[in-house]
């Protein structure tokens, strides 16, 4: 029963497609069989059609998807952070469903804050808004506490929206069967995959006590980051489906103009933007994965504001450590060791050559080494990656899928503040200080004594010998200063002018082989 009640839903679905005209686009018509333009042309033949001329494929798929409710506009935010697979100017006109949704009627809001708080709003609130935003999974009104005067944000899921998101979901996973059943060419792009993916993603944002944990951990892990700030959580006026924070006067980062009419410095910031992700990818190893302009402020001070912590992502020490050696690697040219580190960790099979794999990394790293940022496509050097991805069956690491896609939009997004922004330049600040750190002698002993910097060649042996040496060192009244580590590190660093490179170069290798669950 329930599989009948998929189909009948995506029938619904394909009906709303037709009448926007993306189930078989005009542009595509006279090369489509019959058969397909026959059954577009019925399905559009039983609605109205509301199609404009003057909107492209992807604005009419964006206004469709709307038409259909939460669930697919969750999908089109979801498509909209994968360029690679859907293309950058589709991926582009999806942007606009990042804050698209009706809101629900305020009644309902207050009923699900009394049921989940155990008071009536007007017991915990001198002042109550209307909603102020409204998403695909909750909306937000401005309040202020009584208690103490307080103004925050109060964020309340949409009534059965838990209902919806899994009906709907059936149904992505009943289209998904079919496809890769019956369509060969989109098995590359592994549709069951694409909506596990989904659905985890849908999961954990429906629980809105992990993502008041997770802007709770990251305004920890940050709070010495001059530039960047977290709202506080207000605890005890957060639930499942109720989160309260600090109220935010900023300016959405979407709207240059305003910035500069205030102003700040949208060159700046679009720098500040990329140090911040990078600093929170390497040092933190936890980082904000859905910063899209939505979800970005700057406020009076010129700090970058976060909001929406529902998707976060996580690079543990191995593979921090991984990245580590991958982008000396880069750094030095050595692809030879590049590889190594790959088939070290097992992400390589054994029974692949490590000196093909080496070529491989070759043909990606020289073609940018020296050459002007603007010349580079951040969607070209991807899909080559993806490329060697397949070539050489690197296993899938689930905890890169949100470094590479965040990496993605957060370089759309600085770009989008600055056109001609060097995305290169704005990370080298943060690489030399992270290559430093983890390549000084005393980072590594304490690595190689948790075991964390084992990659299955003679690290411990040489580790053991620098320890002894060290202590000798010691007991003999000579001590290398962490300082002295430092510079070290850091003159072998500038005695390459890649550093502007490694950073993306390295981080997109490590993201491809994670992308290979959607290819």
């Amino acid at each position: 029963m329930g599989r009948i009640a998929s189909f009948f839903r995506l029938v619904r679905a394909a009906r709303v497609f037709a009448r926007h005209e993306v189930l078989l686009p005009p542009e595509l018509r006279e090369m489509a069989p019959f058969p397909a333009r026959f059954a577009a042309g019925f399905l559009k033949l039983t609605t109205f059609s509301r199609t404009s001329k003057g909107l492209s494929t992807g604005q009419r798929f964006a206004a469709a998807l709307g038409d259909l409710g939460p669930s697919y506009v969750k999908l089109g935010q979801f498509l909209a952070t994968r360029p690679d697979v859907v293309g950058k100017q589709l991926a582009k006109d999806l942007t606009s469903l990042q804050d698209r949704m009706p809101p629900f009627p305020m009644e309902k809001a207050k009923a699900a804050i009394a049921e989940e708080l155990g008071q009536s709003v007007e017991t915990l609130f001198s002042e109550f808004s209307a909603p102020v935003a409204a998403a695909s999974i909750a909306q937000v009104h401005r309040a202020r506490m009584k208690a103490t005067g307080t103004e925050v944000a109060v964020k309340v899921l949409r009534p059965d929206i838990e209902t919806r998101f899994r009906r709907d979901l059936d149904s992505f996973y009943l289209a998904a069967r079919l496809a890769e059943r019956h369509l060969p060419s989109s098995k590359r792009l592994r549709p069951v995959a694409f909506v596990d993916t989904l659905a985890a993603s849908v999961k954990e944002e429906m629980d809105l006590r992990m993502e008041a944990s997770a802007a709770a951990e990251l305004a920890e892990l940050t709070k010495n980051d001059g530039g960047f700030r977290v709202p506080r959580i207000e605890w005890e006026l957060t639930a499942k489906r109720v989160l309260t924070s600090d109220w935010i006067d900023a300016i959405p980062l979407r709207d240059p103009e305003a910035l500069k009419a205030a102003g700040h410095d949208p060159a700046k910031l679009a720098t500040d933007l990329i140090r911040h992700f990078l600093t929170q990818a390497l040092r933190d190893g936890f980082f904000h994965a859905d910063m899209h302009q939505g979800n970005l402020f700057v406020d009076a001070r010129g700090n970058i504001v976060a909001v929406d912590f529902g998707i976060m992502g996580r690079l543990d020490p191995l593979m921090r450590r991984f990245m580590a050696d991958v982008l000396y690697g880069f750094l030095q040219r050595d692809y030879r060791a590049i590889a190594e580190a790959h088939f070290a960790v097992g992400i390589v099979s054994p029974d692949r050559s490590v000196d093909a794999f080496a070529q491989a990394l070759r043909s990606v790293g020289e073609r940018v080494f020296g050459r002007p940022a603007s010349e580079i496509s951040t969607a070209r050097l991807l899909q080559q990656l993806f490329e060697i991805t397949d070539m050489f069956g690197m296993q899938m690491q689930p905890q890169l899928v949100w470094l590479q896609k965040t990496m993605v939009v957060v370089e759309g997004v600085a770009r989008d503040l600055d056109p001609a922004h060097n995305i290169w330049e704005s990370s080298r600040p943060v690489v030399e200080k992270w290559m430093r750190e983890t390549l000084s002698p005393e980072h590594r002993i304490r690595e190689a004594a948790s075991g964390v910097g084992d990659f299955g060649r003679e690290v411990r042996a040489i580790v053991q010998s620098a320890a002894q040496a060290a202590q000798h060192l010691a007991q003999e009244g000579i001590r290398l200063h962490p300082e002295s580590a430092a510079r070290i590190a850091e003159e072998e660093i500038r005695r390459t002018a890649h550093v502007r490179w490694a950073i993306w170069i390295g981080a997109l290798a490590l993201a491809a082989m994670a992308v290979r669950m959607f290819l």
